[in-house]
């Protein structure tokens, strides 16, 4: 899942950086490169390497000590992860801290946590203003119970029981819905020229089922068993979005 995880990531950095330099003779989009990014619940750190090997200076944080100690025996393995570091700490505890991301990502994490709305609001504001924020997750739907729970855990036994918990699974509407009515409780001292009254990050009058791409986007993670491998599903793919899904957001510039 990794590589099409990158891809929506690239993909959506590019699209922002020549949206707003149109009409410019601007330099090719440089991507990750130079970038501030947080991968929250790194996990073994697939992503984190990924991303710094992207030139990003990648910070990869976990919950789970011992995962970020295989994430860092396994990075040491390549004297080319220069900008990519490892922490014991979770997002919320981050927070205590003055430093903020261009990017953050959280990828599979969000359908484990105990207090969603909490841990979304931890990741958003870990978010430097006019920064991104990217999640993927698993829907609530029948087909995600099929595929995830029954097939994976009880048939295929692919994942260990108990791995997943169907009334944690979060579908892309609530997501977008979240972020229409969320807004950042505080303005960093450093971006005072831009503030205005809190503004939500996906404008409230827009459909969740459709929110504007400028704001946000929703792509469908679709596994294909031919090809052994998973693929970013097309914007107007049917259905793409039932199962697992990687999820865009950007932060307004307060």
């Amino acid at each position: 899942m990794n590589p099409a995880r990158v891809q929506f990531i690239r993909e959506k950095l590019d699209e922002v950086s020549l949206r707003e330099h149109e009409g410019e003779e601007a330099p090719p989009p440089k991507g990750l490169r130079g970038l501030d990014v947080l991968d929250v619940g790194c996990g073994g750190g697939l992503l984190s390497e990924s991303l710094a090997r992207l030139g990003a200076n990648t910070l990869g944080i976990d919950a789970s000590e011992s995962n970020i100690k295989i994430a860092q025996v396994h990075a040491s393995a390549d004297s080319k992860l220069g900008r990519l570091s490892y922490l014991h700490s979770s997002a919320e505890s981050l927070l205590e801290t003055p430093k903020r991301y261009d990017v953050v990502c959280s990828m599979e994490v969000l359908e484990h946590v105990d207090h969603p709305a909490t841990f979304l609001s931890a990741c958003a504001e870990l978010v430097k203003p006019g920064g991104h924020l990217f999640l993927s997750t698993i829907s609530r739907t029948p087909l995600a119970y099929f595929l995830t729970i029954f097939l994976a855990e009880n048939v295929l036994r692919k994942v260990s029981r108990g791995t997943h918990t169907y009334s944690k699974y979060v579908k892309p509407t609530e997501l977008v819905s979240f972020f229409q009515k969320y807004r950042s409780p505080r303005v960093d001292p450093q971006y005072l020229e831009h503030a205005t009254l809190p503004k939500a990050w996906i404008s409230p009058s827009s459909s969740p089922e459709s929110p504007p791409h400028t704001e946000a986007e929703v792509r469908g993670l679709i596994y294909h068993p031919l090809q052994a491998k998973w693929l970013l599903a097309s914007r107007e793919a049917w259905a793409a979005t039932d199962c697992n899904y990687i999820f865009w957001v950007r932060k307004p510039f307060q």
